[in-house]
């Protein structure tokens, strides 16, 4: 199924529905959330899926689990998906919270095979067992790191959303502290408690993962070293490898990482 909203088709018998949607360049999904347990592949462009809890940029050729009834929006960048929506007992092992995924060249395949297939798929067929077959790939997706956690505090949650719109790799934790009238320790401690990373982590976490959408898009690491704060192109790289375990180049031009890309 192509460009169909899941409320035609969400009460269909089936474990999995497939849907393949086009997105306008700059587009903002708003706040809703789904009965179904959703798998979320960029075939195109870079998402940013936001939930209470913390957001996720997902590069193109990768994907985020959304678990169901997981309040969320996604802003999409040059955006089509492939998506799946799947009954809750038919992936029991479906993690808790939302997590970007690495995506094998066959689970690639079987996305792209599976939003041309008839939505009421019959039993027994070849497409029921591309249907199955998502289903064992599923379990073994890699976790990326690519999500940003959000405290619950909501003093340290308000500066942290402000750094996401506008990231500086050596934005001090002296500010922090002076903003929310809390020591060095004390704040280290509210960021582990409500992230589970370090502050200088969080920090650079966030700056990273910030600068997808501009790779994407073609800005030179260089620029985007620069709008980072970073002193140079090469301290950008270095963080930008030891997080992602790939150069920026990678994610500029994802198709020559990724053998055999989607191209519908």
């Amino acid at each position: 199924m192509r460009n169909v909203p899941l409320a035609e088709v969400d009460t269909l018998d089936r474990a999995v529905l497939a849907i393949g949607t086009d997105y306008p360049h700059d587009h903002l999904l708003g706040w809703h959330e789904h009965r179904r347990a959703q798998v979320l592949y960029a075939a195109t462009g870079v998402m940013r899926v936001e939930a209470e809890d913390g957001n996720w940029t997902v590069p193109t050729a990768r994907a985020v689990l959304i678990p169901p009834m997981t309040r969320h929006q996604v802003e999409m960048t040059g955006v089509s998906t492939r998506s799946l929506y799947i009954e809750p007992a038919a992936v029991p092992w479906f993690p808790a919270r939302c997590r970007a995924v690495d995506v094998s060249a066959l689970l690639r395949a079987l996305l792209l095979a599976a939003v041309d297939m008839e939505p009421r798929y019959p039993e027994h067929s070849r497409d029921e067992a591309v249907v199955a077959l998502i289903l064992h790939e599923l379990k073994d997706l890699s976790p990326l790191p690519l999500d940003v956690p959000l405290p619950a505090d909501p003093r340290l949650r308000g500066l942290c959303e402000a750094f996401l719109r506008q990231p500086d790799i050596h934005d001090p934790p002296a500010r922090w502290c002076a903003r929310l009238n809390v020591s060095e320790r004390t704040l280290a401690r509210l960021f582990r408690r409500g992230t589970g990373l370090s502050f200088s982590q969080w920090r650079q976490r966030a700056c990273i993962l910030h600068s997808l959408p501009h790779l994407a898009a073609g800005t030179p690491v260089t620029r985007v070293a620069a709008l980072l704060g970073y002193d140079n192109p090469a301290a950008y790289t270095a963080a930008f490898g030891k997080l992602l375990g790939r150069p920026p180049t990678a994610y500029a031009n994802p198709h020559s990482a990724q053998p055999n890309p989607p191209t519908s």
